[in-house]
């Protein structure tokens, strides 16, 4: 923690190793995090429908809503550390550039919203589907951007 008070970062290989580590395994948990989505709710409309509501025409029931409310725990509780990890060292490392405080308000917006949203899809109708599906495949992606920019950074320096 030191690197985020002194910006100190050339001066000490293990830390810019340590750093470098931590976000690689980040962006690691973001492709398996899209994956399991995938695999769990389904990545595109007509699987999510079928998933959050069930199909009476192929007898498969809705998801039960504490599996829901499970998932959604999980999912806030692991987007945030994600989030404020790559965050806070992506701020460091690009402070200097004008679109880091829109990037970085934009990736939280996002990644807090997306699993709210898909609980609020479970109550209401299908149309926050679309909301959830763009704000989870946005935050995902932003954030592996976010961590593609940081590991060159840290390797180049």
């Amino acid at each position: 923690m030191k690197f985020l008070i002194t910006k100190e970062l050339s001066h000490n290989r293990l830390l810019n190793h340590l750093m470098l580590g931590v976000v690689i395994a980040i962006f690691l948990y973001l492709i398996l995090d899209m994956v399991l989505h995938g695999f769990v709710f389904g990545l595109d409309i007509p699987t999510l429908t079928t998933t959050l509501y069930g199909n009476m025409d192929a007898f498969i029931e809705p998801i039960l809503l504490d599996t829901l409310l499970l998932q959604v725990h999980i999912d806030l509780f692991m987007s945030l550390f994600a989030l404020m990890i790559v965050g806070s060292i992506y701020i460091r490392l690009y402070a200097a550039k004008s679109l880091t405080k829109p990037l970085i308000h934009l990736l939280f917006i996002l990644g807090l919203l997306s699993p709210l949203v898909i609980l609020l899809a479970y109550f209401t109708n299908a149309m926050a589907l679309y909301l959830w599906l763009g704000s989870f495949v946005l935050w995902h992606l932003l954030a592996m951007v976010m961590s593609l920019l940081i590991i060159k950074k840290l390797l180049l320096s």
